[in-house]
């Protein structure tokens, strides 16, 4: 059977309970007394027990009324948390954000630029996935990421792409490797040597490709794969010399590798992808704009 209860109810409830008696409740409710009176005895009706015992001017809760309020007490955490978010949303310090990512990315860089967003927004909560470029594009374009970062060239319909600073591409060398010694590597320098390449689909592999290539240089390819950490750690362990983008390796990290620039110019180019015609987050955009300014605060280095 369902009881006919609402808002005003509760409040006359609650109010009884915390003050202990119908001029308390009044007081807090800003009501006359009367009113607390017939609403508690209306809801009394409805529920078909009585939540209070009089006695004298003080109402004593039932064990049915204790077990009500711990109830009602969760409702209105509820909504002064609700209260709390919808000003936190306001002002931009609570809400989600939903981001899209290269795994090049995702080893040092993007987490730096989320631990930076999150610092003034200790209510803001962030769901990040790494994904290949194609698929960032499709779950940006229908909505289902804020913000993805992908790799250039990249077309697709639904989406603006701002770019980012290129990129070096550097080798990642064994650390006890005598390459580790030079203080910048050239291509003629990797003829011979075990190498871990990016997988041949994307952009950067066939850019080193055809750098090899007008070099008259074929490869010692050992392994391939789309996932940028991936190459580094074949890199630490030795099992040969990896290229990468230059924001995939930590810098001063595992002491295992070091990171040598190449003396060609080789470059990636990344960049920051959203819905076209999506409705406006200052989230994102804010997001957006750190990504930018921690690129331009290593792109002198690295471009």
């Amino acid at each position: 059977m369902k009881i006919d209860m609402n808002m005003r109810h509760i409040e006359a409830f609650r109010a009884v309970m915390i003050s202990g008696s119908v001029v308390g409740a009044a007081r807090l409710l800003n009501v006359t007394q009367p009113g607390v009176s017939r609403t508690i005895a209306l809801l009394e009706l409805r529920l078909g027990y009585a939540l209070f015992q009089r006695k004298g001017r003080r109402l004593v809760p039932t064990s049915e009324a204790e077990a009500l309020y711990r109830e009602v007490e969760h409702l209105y955490v509820g909504i002064e948390r609700i209260t709390q978010v919808a000003y936190d949303i306001g002002h931009h310090r609570a809400g989600a954000l939903r981001v899209a990512t290269l795994p090049a990315l995702a080893h040092w860089f993007i987490p730096k630029v989320i631990a930076s967003f999150l610092k003034t927004r200790p209510k803001v909560r962030v769901f990040v996935q790494t994904l290949p470029s194609t698929q960032i594009a499709e779950l940006v374009a229908t909505r289902q990421f804020d913000i993805g970062l992908v790799e250039l060239p990249m077309s697709k319909s639904g989406v603006s792409v701002q770019a980012l600073p290129p990129c070096r591409i550097v080798a990642v060398i064994p650390a006890r490797h005598r390459l580790a010694a030079s203080e910048r590597i050239a291509l003629r320098d990797l003829d011979g040597e075990r190498l871990v390449l990016p997988s041949p689909q994307s952009y950067l592999r066939y850019q080193i490709d055809d750098a090899f290539n007008r070099q008259g240089i074929t490869p010692d390819v050992i392994a391939e794969t789309p996932t940028s950490p991936l190459i580094c750690g074949l890199a630490a362990e030795a099992s040969g010399i990896g290229l990468v983008s230059a924001w995939t390796p930590m810098p001063q990290g595992d002491p295992r590798i070091v990171q040598r620039p190449l003396k060609e110019r080789l470059v990636s180019q990344y960049a920051c992808m959203r819905a076209e015609n999506a409705v406006p987050m200052a989230l994102a955009d804010e997001f957006q704009s750190l990504i930018s300014e921690q690129i331009l605060d290593l792109a002198p280095e690295h471009a």
